[in-house]
């Protein structure tokens, strides 16, 4: 993300006065942020950590409105996040994903299972083609499951879900390789292969 300079900063537009340029846009459904492109204004003191919370100039954001707004607004391009009004872009920054998957609905099962997932600010996505899940391992092998939420933009799968979804996996072949996973929306997606298994 572009460093930001004193002109940028004097300049720089608060969160406030993002959210009252966003407000009447929003009302509307989802801003189209991918058909805007105003100019750089700078890097906001805007943070959400890995579980979901906001802060502002290193301060949690406790008003739920007013993160879901926000949040009406990010934009991914590249490896960097950005809230984007019409006039507006300024970069922030995400510590994982933007949206932390909170719980889940399922309805039916087997291959023609739907899981549909609630992320922490009120948006419902069911998993499918569309909407894929992914599980990314770390250097210890411990699982990061996320599932995109819209746009370029996932969430995060938090703990308790993910072991939900755990317990109503199934084996499937994937590539003449047997496969640990989670059917939805007529799509399987892969988490583990059943030979690493314990």
């Amino acid at each position: 993300m572009a460093k930001e300079t004193h002109a940028q900063k004097l300049d720089l537009p608060s969160a406030k006065s993002i959210a009252a340029s966003v407000q009447e846009v929003a009302k509307k459904g989802l801003p189209p942020v991918e058909k805007w492109n105003p100019a750089f204004c700078g890097d906001l003191d805007m943070r959400i950590a890995r579980d979901g919370t906001w802060f502002y100039l290193g301060t949690p954001i406790g008003r739920m409105g007013l993160v879901k707004l926000f949040s009406s607004i990010i934009r991914r391009d590249g490896d960097d996040y950005f809230l984007v009004t019409p006039v507006e872009k300024v970069g922030i920054i995400v510590d994982d994903a933007p949206f932390v998957a909170v719980d889940f609905d399922v309805s039916d099962s087997g291959e023609s299972q739907v899981l549909t997932f609630e992320t922490n600010v009120e948006d419902r996505v069911a998993a499918g083609p569309a909407n894929p899940i992914r599980v990314v391992y770390d250097k210890h092998g411990e699982p990061s499951p996320y599932v995109l939420v819209r746009r370029n933009l996932e969430a995060l799968i938090d703990r308790k879900s993910f072991y939900r979804l755990v317990d109503i996996g199934t084996h499937h072949d994937v590539d003449g390789e047997n496969w640990f996973g989670i059917w939805s929306g007529g799509t399987f997606f892969p988490v583990i292969p059943s030979a690493e298994l314990p």
